[in-house]
C-alpha cells in the first residue's frame, strides 16, 4: 500500500540464513527488541500510512495470498498461498473466487471467514473511511460470498495487475471485531488500538510512545514464528544507536552513516545495508498552509519552485551525507522499482539560471541577500521529522544553499506525532519526506495521483494532473512490459515537469543487527515480510529471552 513498497535489491553484508520461507533448525524462542525512529501512529489496516503501522499490520494481520521476493506484479504465479489456500479465475478473468483455509483462526479463535473478505472490502472503499489503500482498489468492482469459505472478488476489467490488486493491497479483517462500529467512527474508536488479526503475532503489551510487544501466535495456522517475543521501541538515533551497540536492543534499521565504522569490530552488533524501495525529496506546497485552497505566496509560481530545485546541488548533497553510499533520487520513484528509468530529465544544478528566473519572477535581492518581491521576504519554512539524522543534514544543507540563492528557510523539526498530523492537514510550506513504494507503478497514485485526495490520503502536497492519472492507470492495466515501463515513464517525467518537488536520494539504509540474531531473507519491500523465520540461537540466548509475558496461544 502505502505507504508503500520498498526495494529491488536488497545486499546483505551479513549473509542471512536459508532460502526465502525456510524453517531455522534451532528450537524456537527468544526476544529481539527492535528500535523504530518514532511510534506506531496507525496499525488498523485501512488506516495505515507509514512505515511503523505498516510492519504492525503486516505482522499480525493477514492477505488473501503474499508476494514473493522477486516482487512480480503481473499474474498470479509469484504469489503464494495465506488466508486462501486456493484460488481460481473465471473464464473471463473478471472475477476470482477465493477459498478461505479452514485452519485460519483469528487471534480470539474464530474462524476466518469469506464474509470477513467482505467486509474488509467496504472497509477500505468507503468514503467516510478515507483510506490510503483507496485509490489503488479502484478495479475491484465487489466481493460476494458464495459460502462461508469462498470470497469471490468481482474485477471491473481484465488487467495485468488485478491479482495484486486485491493480494497485495487488501489486508483481511475481522468483521465480528469491527463490523458493529459505524464505518465514520472507526478510526477513532477504542477498537483501533485493539488490533484482532490472523497473522503469526499478535499485539501483547501497547503503551504509545514506550513499546508495541508483539507475541508469537504458537498455534497459528502457518506455523508458530521462530521469535517469541517482538518489541518495537521508538528511539530517537543516538539512543538507539548506543542500545544497539551495547547488545540493549537487537535491530536498528537506520543506523547512523557516518558511524557504520563502529559496527566493524562491535561486540554486539554487526551491519546489513540494505537497499530499499522508496526515497526522499523536499516538496513545495502550491497551497497557502493558512488559507484552505489559497495559492502560496511563493510556491504557486512554477518559476520559483525550478528555480529552488536549479539552486539545489543534489550530487553534492549525496556525497556529502552518504559518501560513497548513497543513491541519487532521479524523479518520484526509486531505481529499484521494476519500472525506473535513469535517463528521465531532471532540473540541472544551475545557479546562475536558477538567479535568473527569480530575477523575472520578480524576486529581486534586497539588503542581506534576501530577495523579496512586493515587500514580501523570500522566506519559508521547512518541515523535518526530528528523528531522521539525514532529513535533518539534508534540512541544514539545503538551507545553506537557498541562502545563496536569496531564499531565507527556517527549519522546523518536528516530533512524529505533531509531523504527520501537520503533513494530513497541509500545515507546511516545504517539507523534507520519504515515500516507500508499492512494486507497482500504480502505486504512485496514492501519493501523486489525484485519487489520492482523501481524509487520510498520502497526496500530501495535493498534486493533481489528469495526463499523470491516466498515464499510472495504462501503466497498470498493460500487458506490454514496454508500454507499462514507457506509460511509467511518461507518468514520472510529467510529475517532474510540474516541479512539485525536488528529489534527493533513493532509501539506502545501514542496519545494525545484533549478532545473535540470525535473519531470513529480507524482502526489497519491507525487511520484516519475513521475521516469523528470524531465528536466535539457543547458546546465544540472554536473560530478557526468559522473562516477561509468555507468548501468546490462539484460544481452540
Amino acid at each position: 500500500m502505502r505507504n508503500s513498497a520498498l526495494f529491488a535489491l536488497v545486499l546483505l553484508v551479513a549473509a542471512c540464513r536459508g532460502p526465502e520461507g525456510a524453517r531455522a533448525t534451532n528450537a524456537a524462542g527468544g526476544t529481539m527488541i527492535v528500535g523504530i525512529g518514532g511510534d506506531v501512529v496507525d496499525a488498523l489496516p485501512p488506516f495505515v500510512g507509514e512505515q511503523n503501522g505498516r510492519m504492525v499490520q503486516d505482522l499480525v494481520f493477514d492477505r488473501l495470498a503474499e508476494i514473493d521476493s522477486s516482487l512480480t506484479t503481473v499474474g498470479d504465479k509469484t504469489f503464494a498461498p495465506r488466508l486462501a489456500k486456493r484460488w481460481t479465475w473465471a473464464p473471463d478473468s473478471l472475477s476470482i473466487a477465493f477459498e478461505i483455509d479452514p485452519r485460519a483462526r483469528w487471534h480470539d479463535g474464530k474462524p476466518v471467514t469469506a464474509s470477513d473478505v467482505r467486509y474488509s472490502f467496504r472497509v477500505f472503499t468507503d468514503t467516510s473511511v478515507g483510506s490510503p489503500a483507496a485509490s489503488l482498489l479502484t478495479n475491484l468492482d465487489s466481493v460476494s460470498v458464495r459460502d462461508s469459505s469462498t470470497a469471490v472478488v468481482w474485477f471491473k476489467r481484465h488487467t495485468a495487475e488485478q491479482f495484486y490488486d486485491v493480494a497485495y493491497q487488501l489486508v483481511i479483517m475481522p468483521e465480528h471485531v469491527y463490523g458493529s462500529i459505524p464505518l465514520n467512527q472507526l478510526h477513532t474508536s477504542e477498537a483501533a488500538h485493539r488490533l484482532v488479526g490472523s497473522g503469526q503475532f499478535r499485539v501483547g503489551d501497547w503503551k504509545p510512545g514506550v513499546h508495541l510487544e508483539l507475541l508469537a501466535d504458537t498455534a497459528n495456522y502457518r506455523g508458530r514464528p521462530k521469535l517469541d517475543r517482538v518489541v518495537l521501541t521508538p528511539v530517537d538515533v543516538p539512543t538507539g544507536e548506543t542500545q544497539v551497540l551495547t547488545g540493549q536492543s537487537d535491530f536498528m534499521e537506520a543506523f547512523p552513516t557516518d558511524h557504520v565504522a563502529k559496527l566493524a569490530d562491535n561486540p554486539n552488533a554487526r551491519l546489513l545495508v540494505v537497499r530499499k524501495l522508496g526515497y526522499t525529496f523536499m516538496g513545495m506546497n502550491q497551497f497557502d498552509p493558512n488559507r484552505k485552497n489559497a495559492p502560496h505566496p511563493m510556491f504557486s509560481d512554477r518559476r520559483v519552485r525550478r528555480a529552488l530545485s536549479m539552486a539545489v546541488d543534489r550530487e553534492g548533497l549525496v556525497r556529502n551525507v552518504f559518501g560513497d553510499n548513497g543513491h541519487l533520487g532521479h524523479g518520484p520513484f526509486p531505481m529499484g522499482l521494476g519500472v525506473a528509468d535513469s535517463t528521465l530529465h531532471v532540473p540541472p544544478y544551475d545557479t546562475a539560471a536558477a538567479a535568473a528566473l527569480l530575477d523575472s519572477a520578480g524576486w529581486r535581492r534586497g539588503t542581506g541577500g534576501v530577495r523579496s518581491k512586493a515587500g514580501r521576504p523570500l522566506h519559508f519554512s521547512l518541515l523535518v521529522f526530528n528523528t531522521s539524522v539525514r532529513n535533518l543534514r539534508y534540512a541544514e544543507l539545503l538551507q545553506e544553499q537557498f541562502r545563496r540563492a536569496g531564499a531565507q528557510v527556517d527549519v522546523d523539526r518536528v516530533a512524529p506525532n505533531v509531523f504527520f498530523p501537520r503533513l494530513l492537514q497541509g500545515k507546511f510550506d516545504a517539507i523534507i519526506n520519504a515515500f516507500g513504494t508499492d512494486p507497482s507503478p500504480g502505486g504512485a497514485k496514492q501519493n501523486w495521483g489525484t485519487s489520492g485526495f482523501t481524509p487520510q490520503g498520502q497526496n500530501f502536497l495535493h498534486y493533481s494532473n489528469p495526463r499523470v492519472d491516466a498515464l499510472l492507470d495504462s501503466a497498470t492495466f498493460s500487458f506490454d512490459a514496454g508500454k507499462r515501463k514507457a506509460y511509467a515513464s511518461g507518468a514520472f517525467q510529467q510529475i517532474i515537469d510540474d516541479l512539485p518537488a525536488i528529489w534527493l536520494f533513493d532509501f539506502t539504509y545501514t542496519a545494525a543487527v545484533n549478532r545473535r540474531i540470525e535473519p531470513a531473507t529480507m524482502r526489497l519491500d519491507e525487511w520484516w515480510a519475513n521475521l516469523a523465520d528470524w531465528s536466535i540461537s539457543p547458546d546465544k540466548r540472554i536473560e530478557r529471552d526468559r522473562i516477561g509475558l509468555a507468548p501468546a496461544t490462539s484460544k481452540p
